[in-house]
């Protein structure tokens, strides 16, 4: 597949809905029961409060600087509400969202959503894609096609996936923990039970960056015998460093020590007094897009200029998934519940693993081959040449091609 196409599926998926079109969406029948067609339908009184709010937002004043040192970027932030107030159609996003089936499961006592989306190839692999804060389940929605109709895409019908795609509890369109936090190792069992009970399949893979990276691990160690392999673009678990540490482990432990003290405050906060910072977003669109607008920035392999990687309506496509679902709070509730919840199974992973290393990814998520070596059955390892935290986002043709290369190491069933 030509370059121009695969920048027209990632630029333009959410504003033209053009591209392929969703395959039917197949459901077992011993799980019909349990499993209810969803689409994304937001009511036009939550999009006038939003706006109504924007325009009436009084700013703070500002640091003078040519760049985020300070934290948001007061330029960056205007053009962005003005795209927002003026450009930004929620409507033609919504529609491109709507694109691919959708259904809500009941998993234990929660109603799990997710895309479905079977793929169009002899053997279609299943996998599940768990994603983390500040984007969503719907970040993802670029890699739909090319991993469900890989033809259509520059692959062979060989690497077609069945793709399921959950937004983690208390995020998006799920529902929210009732008063307890949780964290990856519950959300893994529900996960599982997604996957084989509801869903039908035997074994499957999983792949996950951010929280996702965490929940995915959680399955590798709680549920190896339904597991083909997992796949992280990030690993922030799971991993111990024991003996001598070579310069490259003490290089990388000196990154993320330095990354910790400049960047991880918020993380400190969210995961400590969750409580505290979801009063002082949730009702606050401004506040909110600065929030997490400065981590697109930081976690970005962007440069100066955040719009040539990340475009302003995939920025607010996020930040308004938070928006209208009212899930600013619960959504930080998950740093908590990782915190609170102890892992039932630890030790290294014995499951297949593949691990795609983003140069921008944070530090602290982007350990040396050496150390996955010791925590994982790592199979599978690609240096990228570009890309960051975000990499369904950054670089989804990079991202498939990965899980693609990853997939044909792997023992599938036929």
């Amino acid at each position: 597949m030509s370059a121009i196409d695969w920048n027209l599926s990632r630029r333009n998926l959410l504003a033209s809905l053009t591209g392929i079109a969703a395959l039917p969406a197949e459901v077992p029948a011993a799980a019909a029961g349990t499993i209810r067609p969803f689409q994304v339908n937001v009511p036009e009184a939550t999009l006038q409060r939003i706006h109504l709010k924007l325009a009436d937002a009084r700013w703070p004043d500002h640091l003078e600087s040519s760049d985020w040192r300070y934290g948001a970027d007061v330029t960056y932030m205007k053009a962005l509400v003005d795209h927002w107030m003026h450009r930004f159609d929620w409507r033609k996003i919504e529609a491109g969202l709507n694109r691919f089936p959708q259904f809500l499961a009941r998993v234990e006592d929660f109603d799990i959503h997710f895309y479905h989306v079977k793929g169009n190839g002899p053997h279609a692999l299943p996998i599940v894609l768990t994603h983390g804060w500040p984007y969503s389940a719907l970040a993802f929605i670029d890699t739909i096609g090319p991993l469900t109709d890989p033809t259509r895409f520059g692959g062979s019908p060989a690497d077609a996936f069945d793709v399921v795609i959950p937004s983690l509890p208390g995020y998006a369109f799920s529902s929210k923990p009732k008063g307890v936090p949780i964290g990856p190792p519950t959300t893994a069992r529900l996960w599982n039970k997604l996957m084989t009970e509801v869903l039908g399949y035997s074994k499957y893979m999983a792949q996950g960056g951010d929280w996702g990276n965490a929940v995915t691990i959680q399955l590798g160690r709680q549920y190896p015998a339904s597991l083909l392999g997992i796949h992280l673009n990030a690993a922030g678990s799971a991993l111990t460093i024991e003996g001598d540490q070579s310069p490259e482990i003490r290089e990388w432990q000196k990154s993320a020590g330095d990354f910790r003290t400049r960047e991880w405050d918020y993380f400190n906060e969210q995961q400590h007094k969750p409580e505290t910072v979801a009063f002082a977003l949730n009702d606050n669109p401004l506040g909110l897009a600065a929030w997490m607008a400065e981590k697109f920035k930081g976690w970005t392999d962007s440069g100066p200029d955040l719009d040539s990687t990340v475009s302003k309506d995939q920025v607010l496509t996020s930040i308004m998934i938070y928006l209208v679902t009212d899930t600013v709070a619960s959504s930080i509730w998950f740093y908590r519940g990782a915190a609170d919840e102890r892992p039932p199974v630890t030790g290294r992973v014995s499951v297949p693993t593949g691990f795609a290393s983003f140069p921008k990814e944070v530090p602290n998520l982007n350990p040396p081959r050496s150390v996955l070596e010791k925590a994982f059955n790592l199979v599978h390892y690609t240096k990228m040449p570009r890309g960051g935290h975000f990499a369904c986002l950054e670089q989804p043709q990079l991202f498939v091609n990965d899980l693609r290369l990853f997939r044909r190491k792997l023992t599938t069933p036929q």
